[in-house]
């Protein structure tokens, strides 16, 4: 007799503004399957740079017309070596790591429900008002191409593999905005016994 585990990934972003609470993007996002099995069987061996570290933010997801038509790039899941087509912010989301300056709210947190066969990691990010420097004072730029105006984000693991990636209607980060994001990641299991 022998077990069959099935395993299943998927994921949820949630950016909104953390002063209005406005959502401005609530969808599922893409699992890099490939990427992400890796670094669960380095994470479960106890091998460095396996784990979620950086949540990295990009504006290369979409291309705006002049009649402000939207079209969307498919998400990088499939390469190893994939990434975001143009990442221009990063932030470290890892706990434990001391080049995180605010941990307790860019983090990673564990939920699991006794009996359950699934358990969720919630990756919180928060991008205060003065960050990132150089954005621009208010949240009505034109500029669809603009270093901050975020219409891609992945989360990345500690080598820096994409292990996670959504594209979604570009939103601006700037002076006038907290955005918070917060990114789910559910990991199901189920089990099939059979004979053989």
């Amino acid at each position: 007799m022998f077990e069959t585990l099935k395993t299943g990934v998927a994921g949820h972003v949630k950016i909104y503004n953390a002063a209005t609470k406005e959502v401005l993007v609530d969808k599922p996002n893409m699992i890099h399957y490939e990427n992400l099995s890796e670094a669960l069987a380095k994470s479960l061996a106890n091998i460095d740079s396996s784990y979620a570290y950086l949540m990295a933010f990009g504006n290369g997801g979409t291309q705006v017309s002049n009649t402000g038509v939207i079209t969307y790039n498919t998400p990088n899941y499939r390469d190893a070596d994939a990434d975001l087509y143009n990442q221009t912010y990063s932030k470290i989301v890892a706990n434990n790591i001391p080049a995180n300056l605010d941990p307790s709210r860019n983090k990673m947190q564990v939920y699991h429900v006794a009996g359950k066969a699934y358990t969720d990691i919630l990756i919180s990010c928060y991008l205060d008002y003065g960050e990132p420097g150089g954005q621009q004072a208010f949240d009505n730029s034109v500029n669809f191409n603009d270093t901050y105006v975020f219409d891609e984000l992945g989360i990345k693991n500690a080598s820096g593999k994409l292990l996670t990636h959504v594209i979604f209607h570009p939103v601006q980060k700037s002076l006038n905005r907290i955005i918070q994001i917060d990114y789910t990641i559910r990991i199901q299991t189920l089990t099939n016994l059979s004979s053989q």
